[in-house]
């Protein structure tokens, strides 16, 4: 059998942090998810920022599976991800683009950065290289366009979606990981979508978790032609959505 190129220490671990965010304190857990690799947990809102069953197969099955390999021919490829969070997805993308020699540009907004105390203690890979990479991607520079691999550009944005208006671009593929919809209802309305929709190339595609009836229908009132396929663990359904 084939060594999977995405290897991750398996840790039965629960580190606490306590770290300051919004203008107060906020407990963030480091947790073990169902496939052993680590996500992150707020206990004041009862969320984590990967699926529990597993973080790693989740990210790899929505965003790169679903979303990344849609594109197999095209030689620059360029992906916006809504929410940064803890840069598995990156992380995961810039894996698969050296893999594939398919040049990545990469841009993704955060409106609440993690702090280097909680990106430092997150393990995705168990050879140095492979995790000195992640550490990379946290490590480049906000608001700045920063070449991480030959094939892997990354440019991070702070703030909200009001920081994409100066950017003079339009994407491929939009990875929409924000927060669920009880926990942030007002980032999955027509009007986030249909923003989005504007953001996209002709035959764009948006691809996320969240497969709830009234975001689909938000996402058809702003225009895209939306499909349900299968989810990752746990998760029956999630959604890709074309800007045809």
């Amino acid at each position: 059998m084939a060594k999977s190129p995405y290897c991750f220490p398996v840790e039965n671990l629960s580190l606490s942090l306590i770290v300051q965010q919004h203008g107060m304190s906020r407990e963030i857990k480091v947790i073990a998810s169902g496939d052993g690799s680590q996500t992150l947990y707020l206990p004041d809102q009862d969320e984590s920022y990967h699926s529990v069953h597993g973080a790693l197969t989740e990210s790899l099955h929505v965003f790169i599976s679903a979303g990344m390999h849609q594109f197999p021919t095209f030689p620059e490829l360029r992906i916006f991800e809504f929410g940064f969070g803890t840069g598995l997805n990156a992380w995961l993308t810039a894996l698969e683009a050296q893999k594939n020699q398919q040049v990545v540009h990469y841009t993704a907004i955060e409106k609440y950065p993690l702090e280097a105390s909680i990106t430092a203690q997150l393990k995705y890979a168990s050879d140095p290289e492979t995790q000195a990479l992640f550490q990379e991607l946290h490590q480049a520079e906000w608001n700045k366009s920063v070449k991480i691999t030959p094939h892997f550009s990354l440019q991070k944005w702070h703030g909200g979606m009001e920081k994409l208006l100066p950017v003079q671009t339009s994407f491929h593929l939009i990875y929409f990981d924000a927060f669920a919809p009880r926990v942030q209802p007002e980032l999955w309305t027509i009007d986030m979508f249909s923003g989005l929709y504007a953001l996209l190339e002709n035959g764009g595609l948006l691809v996320t978790y969240c497969a709830k009836g009234e975001v689909k229908r938000n996402m058809k009132a702003a225009g895209f032609f939306v499909e349900a396929i299968p989810g990752p663990p746990g998760k029956r359904e999630m959604t890709r959505a074309w800007k045809k």
